[in-house]
């Protein structure tokens, strides 16, 4: 991460890396849309405490700051609340504008 640079070419870097993380976030996203379709086939609930909670824990041992486990925390359960609200949407995804799901790098 560069630590030196004026205010434009700093906020260029913080465009970037915003493009990266859309991306990603709509890549997450497909895969819960999948995920929705897969437990409402079965009948499974969609929401599993212990799961979220492993999730939490996972990405909480990742950080390496400049967040806080707290801060970290808080936009990950952001994140897995519209995830979870995205796994109980009915399965017709032929009108969503989500990129297909794959492996195509950020």
């Amino acid at each position: 991460m560069k630590t030196t640079g004026t205010l434009a070419a700093l906020r260029a870097e913080i465009d970037t890396v915003d493009e990266h993380l859309v991306r990603l976030l709509n890549r997450r996203a497909g895969w819960a849309l999948q995920i929705g379709q897969f437990k409402r086939a079965r009948g499974l609930r969609i929401y599993e405490p212990v799961r979220e909670a492993e999730i939490l824990a996972r990405v909480g041992q990742l950080n390496g700051g400049p967040l806080s486990r707290a801060a970290l925390q808080r936009l990950f359960e952001r994140i897995i609340d519209e995830s979870r609200s995205l796994e109980r949407v009915p399965g017709d995804s032929s009108d969503s504008k989500l990129p297909p799901v794959g492996n195509s790098a950020p």
